[in-house]
């Protein structure tokens, strides 16, 4: 909302009835009774979780050294080649076969062909062109066949995937690119600590007594016949 008189009056006055309302229904006892108890409670966990958890981010903040860690493991995951590659896709066996014989005679017939023959119709228009691309984000079938081609040739056989038969031909290779330390730090300060955090609450949860416990049963209509839903309660191990 704007910062100005008009906005700050109305929030006044609604935060100003909220408390008027809220001093009668304590003159009434209201708080006392189980719906609004049962509810003040959960506010109250609430709150104080989310409590906890701000504490925890403040005392324990990621170091370098901890950075420095997840950013190799980074490094490594990212390890490999990229390729730009066009495929033809067709549904049988055959037509691939026959497609691979004419790029046999006329290799440069390639962009040609995929845009006549291919079913793929996010490359189709492209001539199969595919543009850069990491293999582990392709079907296996097709990555494999891409890492084993050098750069300018097709693949002599048609490659089977769920899709259906793929005609390949790889244009270039490069290293996959790694961003610096530097440049992924905040992103990575972020993941690192909610990576942290995770592990202590499940390290929280691994050591305490948990219960599941029905609800009591209550008056149903005639046609219901599923029980009420289960309630959890929680308490630490001692």
């Amino acid at each position: 909302m704007p910062d100005n008189a008009e906005s700050r009056k109305m929030i006044i006055d609604n935060l100003a009835m909220q408390l008027l309302v809220a001093q009668e229904a304590a003159k009434k006892g209201l708080e006392k009774t189980p719906e609004v108890a049962d509810q003040l409670e959960m506010i109250k966990q609430s709150v104080l979780a989310d409590a906890f958890v701000q504490d925890y981010m403040k005392s324990n903040t990621v170091t370098d050294e901890m950075l420095t860690t997840e950013y190799e493991k980074i490094k490594t995951q990212a390890a490999g080649n990229q390729y730009k590659a066009r495929h033809i896709l067709v549904e049988k066996e055959a037509d691939a076969k026959d497609i691979i014989a004419k790029l046999n005679k006329d290799p440069k017939a390639f962009e040609g062909l995929a845009k006549a023959k291919s079913k793929d119709p996010g490359s189709k228009d492209k001539g199969g062109d595919l543009g850069w691309f990491d293999p582990r984000g392709m079907v296996p079938e097709f990555g494999a066949a891409v890492a084993k081609l050098e750069n300018g040739k097709f693949t002599a056989e048609p490659v089977k995937s769920q899709f259906g038969y793929h005609v390949i031909m790889l244009e270039d290779t490069r290293a996959n690119p790694v961003p610096t330390l530097e440049q992924v730090k905040p992103r990575l300060a972020q993941q690192v600590q909610q990576q942290n955090l995770k592990k202590m609450l499940d390290d929280l949860k691994a050591k305490a007594k948990i219960e599941i416990t029905a609800a009591p049963a209550v008056a149903a209509p005639a046609d219901a016949t599923a029980a009420p839903a289960s309630v959890a309660a929680e308490t630490a191990k001692k």
